[in-house]
Parts: C-alpha cells; structure tokens; sequence
C-alpha cells in the first residue's frame, strides 16, 4: 500500500492538474482583493488624519466604489 508520504504527493499532483484551468482566474482575483485591501487601508489612514487634524471629519467628494450604489444622507441642492 501507499504510505502517507506517496499519498500526499499524488494528492498535490491531482491538484495541480486540476487547478491549471483556473489558476490564472484565481490570481487575478487574488491580485484585485490586494489592490481593494491597500487602497481601503489608505483610505482609512487618510480619514483618521484628516479627523484629527480638523477636529471632525473632512468634507471632501464622497468615495466612489465601481458596482455599489448608495443614497445620499442630505438632499443635493
């Protein structure tokens, strides 16, 4: 019979073969939830700075996130 060691390597070979179809697609998502992680984190780096030096927070252009829709909070002019 195999051993755990045999059993392991056919196991990551089986995945291998399998995942080569999708593998592109799989680090391109990878690639795009870094970007989102990194520039949410800006963001929030900005909004802290921006809150302490003005003493409240800033009244800057609202966020546009691609694919999310929201209302706004006060009436537009």
């Amino acid at each position: 019979m195999f051993g755990i060691g045999e059993l392991t390597i056919l196991l990551l070979v089986v995945v291998a073969v399998l995942a080569v179809k999708r593998l592109p697609d799989l680090v391109r998502s990878a690639g795009k939830a870094a970007r989102i992680l990194k520039s949410e984190k800006q963001a929030f780096k900005n909004e802290g700075k921006d809150e302490s030096a003005g003493g409240g927070p800033s009244r800057t252009a609202p966020r546009v996130i691609r694919g999310e829709t929201t209302e706004r909070d006060t009436p537009t002019p």
